[in-house]
């Protein structure tokens, strides 16, 4: 993000109105290899290829907030990578991480990885270092510490549907294992804040609280999400693209600041639900309508949404979720015309 850029968000987050509406997206492999014509195995494995994709989006498109922007990464394979799991990269699919758990009993033997030499991570720094001069010379700027968050990575690490079996049969064991990720990632943010000092942005993502009930989000997700957001940063950025309303009314205590949600729930009911604080990111249909829609299409999305969020300073207008692959160049103009309007 430019300095004006990341200005700007920051008064949305004190809730001050800043016009034009703020359009911001959340962009990364699903979506930028193909935008950009080139296949997911080739994004990831070079750094050139992965760094012209992210400028030629900036430069597309300059009045929109790439989120966290510049995302080093390789797909749910980075964290999983530093505790040893078997990462698998088709050509033009998504990387998928093999599960190293296969039994509760192994969790006390799991090592504690460290982010500086462990798996993928010491490749994403080196990319980012690589960069850092390349994107500062655009105007840009490295502002987040990004991860996963610890329900998400323990679930590829177990399996999803073996992680949230355990949370009803064996809850010592996961709480074990929650404790264990969430150190890592601890260290991880801390790392990669001390590599870069122009990170003020923790962002982590965590689909699997949307998998839980408000009680279990109470016991598993919440006390190791408000770790993760206790850091002294000032954007504390969070993605939950599954279903939210149990769960949401709990994160401004988290010390979430930001929240990308899916589109499960309309952002006028989130906004009842969460509070006035929590500034929202989102929400219109990432597939049916900004991918699969005609550029008409997104514009009556988007002219719905700020209808229903009239007068609603801390809103930035975005998808539900990250960009999702197949979103065109007009359909992306035309969801910002709209907002501009």
């Amino acid at each position: 993000m430019t300095n004006e850029q990341w200005n700007g968000l920051l008064a949305v987050l004190r809730g001050e109105e800043v016009r034009p509406q703020p359009v911001g997206f959340i962009i990364d492999c699903p979506w930028l290899p193909g935008w950009f014509g080139v296949e997911i195995s080739h994004y990831l494995a070079s750094e050139t290829l992965w760094f012209e994709a992210n400028r030629r989006a900036i430069q597309e498109f300059p009045d929109v907030w790439f989120l966290p922007g510049f995302w080093s990464e390789f797909g749910m394979c980075t964290e999983p990578s530093a505790f040893g799991a078997r990462c698998l990269f088709p050509r033009d699919e998504f990387p998928f991480a093999e599960k190293v758990i296969h039994d509760l009993g192994q969790i006390p033997d799991l090592p504690q990885p460290d982010p500086a030499t462990a798996g993928l991570l010491p490749f994403m720094l080196h990319r980012l270092r690589w960069a850092r001069p390349r994107l500062e010379a655009l105007g840009h700027q490295i502002r987040f510490s990004v991860s996963r968050g610890p329900l998400n990575v323990a679930s590829f690490l177990m399996g999803a549907t073996e992680f949230l079996m355990a949370l009803k049969t064996d809850p010592e064991a996961v709480h074990a294992l929650l404790r264990r990720v969430t150190d890592f990632l601890q260290g991880w943010h801390a790392l990669q804040r001390a590599t870069f000092p122009s990170i003020d942005g923790r962002f982590v993502l965590d689909d699997v609280v949307g998998f839980l009930s408000e009680a279990d989000f109470l016991e598993f997700g919440f006390p190791y999400l408000k770790e993760l957001f206790a850091a002294e940063v000032t954007v504390k950025f969070f993605h939950n693209d599954a279903p939210c309303a149990v769960s949401v009314r709990h994160y401004s205590a988290c010390g979430i600041n930001l929240f990308n949600p899916g589109m499960q729930t309309p952002l006028n009911e989130l906004r009842a639900l969460a509070g006035p604080a929590l500034t929202l990111m989102g929400n219109i249909p990432p597939r049916d309508v900004l991918a699969r829609g005609t550029p008409a299409d997104v514009r009556e999305a988007v002219e719905r949404l700020r209808a229903d969020m009239e007068d609603d300073p801390r809103l930035i207008l975005s998808c539900g979720g990250g960009m999702p692959p197949g979103v065109s160049t007009e359909n992306i103009r035309a969801f910002v015309s709209a907002a501009r309007e």
